[in-house]
């Protein structure tokens, strides 16, 4: 039977079946273990004040001990996706998760700070593509002072940057990509702690990182379906050309340089444009790398519909050591949260809704827009609410029970946050 004891009395070789708190606010993997270390027993005391243990009950012979007949472990045989899931959920439960930097303003409030400016870097993104496209000089400066004001939003809080960047346009999809990736590689580099300096070099490549495509033919940059090998030969030369491109100046610094040249690398070998492998990519270039394509797959394009940035974290998260360097894959997977801003969320209370903001402290409990009630009819002022805080109408905790797909919700996350940052 189980019996709830104080974790100052729990030892190595207890079986742990219950907690004095919900099992995904923890970063232990499975719903019941048995104690094999002295660092689990310091995590236990780290979170929970009392656990249930099971009592060994005098055995049979030939029966199996109490504490491994009621163990519940992943096996082989297991869903590959649901053992995913759950090492996400401890990987975002790890203490380690929480970023170096506190935020300094709500998401609210950083809206407000940043909307011109994030108006502004629009703009400038689309004036330095058409410029480039006529081989004319490059406002640089320019482009500086918009990944300076990124840079300083991000490190209050990155939350109001990543609802807009949500703002998407299929028609406007290399600048505004352009745009995005430079967010999320300054709100990665925040996660990281990287220093003022560093991430507006950071910024300033990712923000570049795709210029070479100016160069490369319109009828290829919107081609609908697959690319012939011509085509993706000359689609991989945007690389060397916007290296090309930038080298001709002394007004971009060389790791920003790197961004561009390392973003199509892949850990394993495979990626171009020189093949580097492992720690042969640099830390700029790995990085450009994850949240470029980060990016475009949780993007709508003219020939597939974007998936969820909850299932794109999980198929990356499957390619750390292949396609990404590990380490990084999952510092980025604790910067967005197992639940990034615009998934689009189903919860235990029978509401739909969309990630508006993550609490960084409870990285399982996001602020959250509802869009449906229980019952499915729209909600009329779409609340945003904190789900560290609030409760299901017979008084549970409010918890995420799944993640849905965009388009087969049929809600266009953009539009939400669009009013949640408005609001």
């Amino acid at each position: 039977m189980k019996v709830a004891i104080d974790v100052a009395q729990l030892s190595i070789g207890m079986y742990v079946c219950e907690l004095d708190r919900p099992w995904r606010d923890t970063p232990f993997l499975f719903q019941g273990f048995e104690i094999r270390s002295e660092e689990e027993i310091e995590t236990l005391r780290h979170y929970c004040r009392q656990v249930y243990v099971l009592e060994r009950e005098p055995e049979q012979a030939g029966a199996p001990p109490a504490d491994q007949k009621d163990r519940r472990e992943w096996r082989p045989g297991q869903s590959t996706s649901l053992r995913v899931e759950q090492e996400i959920f401890k990987l975002n439960n790890h203490p380690g998760a929480r970023p170096l930097y506190a935020d300094l303003t709500s998401m609210q409030q950083e809206a407000e700070l940043v909307r011109d400016t994030f108006v502004e870097s629009r703009l400038l993104i689309q004036e330095i593509l058409h410029d480039a496209k006529l081989g004319r000089s490059l406002n640089l400066p320019g482009v500086k002072r918009a990944v300076r004001g990124m840079t300083e939003s991000v490190l209050r809080n990155p939350d109001a940057l990543m609802c807009f960047a949500q703002l998407k346009r299929k028609d406007e999809y290399t600048a505004l990509h352009s745009l995005r990736v430079a967010i999320l590689a300054l709100t990665f580099g925040r996660q990281l702690g990287m220093p003022h300096d560093q991430l507006e070099m950071l910024g300033l490549g990712a923000l570049l990182h795709d210029i070479g495509k100016v160069k490369v033919p319109d009828e290829i940059l919107t081609k609908p379906g697959a690319l012939t090998p011509e085509e993706t030969a000359i689609m991989q030369r945007h690389v060397a050309w916007g290296v090309e491109m930038l080298s001709a100046t002394r007004e971009v610094p060389e790791a920003a340089i790197d961004v561009v040249r390392s973003h199509h690398e892949r850990y394993d070998g495979s990626g171009y444009m020189n093949g580097l492998r492992g720690d042969a990519i640099s830390e700029f270039g790995m990085i450009g790398a994850i949240v470029d394509h980060y990016d475009a797959i949780t993007s709508d394009r003219a020939y597939r519909n974007a998936l969820s940035p909850h299932n794109v974290l999980k198929k990356m998260y499957e390619w750390r050591n292949s396609l990404f360097s590990g380490q990084l894959v999952e510092r980025f997977i604790q910067c967005l949260g197992i639940y990034p801003i615009g998934s689009v969320v189903a919860l235990n209370s029978g509401e739909i809704g969309v990630v508006a903001a993550i609490n960084r402290q409870q990285r399982l409990k996001p602020h959250v827009m509802l869009v449906y009630q229980a019952d499915r009819r729209p909600y009329e002022q779409m609340p945003i609410a904190n789900l560290a805080t609030r409760r299901t109408p017979d008084d549970r905790p409010c918890e995420i029970e799944r993640v849905l797909e965009p388009a087969a919700a049929g809600i266009d996350p953009a539009y939400y946050l669009r009013v949640a940052i408005a609001s």
